[in-house]
């Protein structure tokens, strides 16, 4: 089985975290007007929803530290990433430990993500 499908995973996963943690509104591009984020249980579908989302998120400043990755080739092409990390919110010293599971699905020679699902580790 080819990796590839992995290393299309890791790429996407430090571009989604670079553009997320320097400007959330440069992630639109990512998504299509049927993509589904939830977000610690709720759900936004459409880019325009899922991006108000993100860029209304209450903290100024985020870095994302990724601890692992996994990445499975699913169905028609498709990939699915599951990331588990931590989060540094607003130069904070305690760190938020998170979980998020894309879907990428292929477009082209490019990827769109069709579903994303994020949940802080809190309990």
């Amino acid at each position: 089985m080819s990796q590839d499908f992995a290393s299309v995973g890791q790429q996407f996963a430090k571009f989604y975290y670079e553009k997320f943690d320097s400007d959330r509104s440069q992630l639109a591009p990512l998504y299509r007007d049927f993509s589904m984020l939830t977000f610690e249980g709720q759900p936004f579908q459409g880019t325009q929803a899922i991006i108000e989302k993100l860029t209304s998120l209450s903290f100024q400043k985020v870095a994302h530290q990724v601890s692992s990755m996994d990445v499975q080739p699913s169905s028609d092409g498709k990939i699915l990433v599951h990331v588990c990390g931590f989060l540094q919110v607003d130069g904070g010293e305690n760190h938020l430990p998170y979980n998020q599971v894309f879907q990428l699905v292929p477009e082209g020679s490019t990827y769109y993500v069709l579903n994303d699902m994020f949940r802080l580790n809190l309990a």
